[in-house]
């Protein structure tokens, strides 16, 4: 028996350090049965498997689950023909003759100091499609109109020349997507006093009327990228037909509360009376965007190129400043 016993001792030790096992009750007069941790078992033993000491393998990584589209929920809501609130293509946000309030206080190296001003809007008149003010979708007609004051703050506040423009755009959005075909007339006029000061100025008469095909997509709410391709067929002054307008932008497009956000905008414009060369505007600031989607900004101002103003069609000027803007 003694003998016997010496068998159970180091098992009985193993156990008591791996914790405790449960035990089968049994007869005083059989025998305790051994925990078998592998190897040849004592004679007469009864063996009592251990649990594998290895910890379960974990489950595989699953893979991490694609991001949601932000335009997923658009079509939703019904489309209806409405009174248009807000607009599908909204103005380029770096271009210098799209219809806005503005006001750019500016210098140039060889004119000095200018201030450029903006006078009017672009509102929508009609729509097919969803309510919503600041992710709308469907088809609208638009209306949009502005002049384009430039004055000189040195000279008296002379007014030098003025652009005005009016245009019909039919626009369409669905998605990360928007599209433009749109009509508009653009004419230049000499300030009055300008000239009674400077006799040796050449007056032209620069006009320009031209349909235009324009797209956009919005990778996300936040950023645009587009292109815009115009055609001139009643020219004047100078103008010729061709032009392209590209740029990117990014303008926080939910309602921004009092805090505001920042944005940032690159356009280029290329004109065919410039040989296709053409001018490079950047802004970059603080913007403010209300509950209806109406958008107030300010910041830095920077246009290297060929004027905007097209009775200076054809002179170069690089304009470093500040400003403000606001679109409907």
């Amino acid at each position: 028996m003694v003998v016997r016993s010496i068998y159970y001792v180091p098992a009985l030790l193993a156990a008591a350090a791996l914790g405790p096992w449960p035990v089968r009750a049994q007869a005083q007069s059989e025998a305790m049965p051994v925990p078998f941790f592998g190897g040849a078992a004592p004679p007469g033993a009864e063996v009592v498997p251990m649990p594998p000491q290895n910890p379960p393998a974990l489950p595989a990584s699953q893979p991490a689950a694609p991001a949601a589209d932000p335009y997923a929920g658009v079509f939703a809501e019904p489309w209806t023909w409405q009174t248009a609130e807000g607009l599908l293509y909204k103005p380029y946000l770096a271009a210098g003759r799209e219809a806005r309030f503005a006001s750019e206080f500016v210098h140039d190296k060889n004119l000095g100091p200018l201030w450029d001003v903006a006078l009017g809007g672009h509102m929508g008149l009609l729509r097919y499609g969803t309510s919503d003010p600041i992710d709308p979708q469907g088809w609208q007609i638009d209306i949009e109109g502005a002049a384009f004051p430039r004055l000189q703050p040195a000279d008296s506040v002379d007014l030098v020349a003025t652009d005005f423009r009016f245009g019909v755009p039919l626009t369409a959005r669905q998605g990360h997507w928007e599209w433009k075909f749109a009509g508009y007339h653009l004419s230049s006029h000499f300030g009055d006093q300008f000239l009674y000061e400077h006799p040796d100025v050449e007056r032209i008469h620069y006009s320009r009327t031209a349909l235009v095909v324009g797209g956009a997509y919005r990778p996300t709410p936040d950023w645009r990228l587009y292109a815009e391709a115009g055609w001139g067929f009643a020219l004047g002054g100078g103008a010729k037909p061709g032009e392209f307008q590209f740029g990117v932008e990014y303008s926080p497009a939910s309602p921004t509360g009092w805090q505001g956000a920042p944005f940032l905008a690159v356009n280029g414009h290329l004109r065919q009376e410039n040989n296709f060369g053409g001018n490079f505007t950047a802004e970059a600031g603080w913007q403010w965007r209300g509950q209806t989607g109406r958008l107030f900004r300010t910041g830095l101002y920077y246009f290297n190129g060929m004027s905007d103003q097209t009775q200076f069609f054809a002179n170069s000027e690089q304009l470093l400043g500040v400003g403000l803007w606001y679109d409907y």
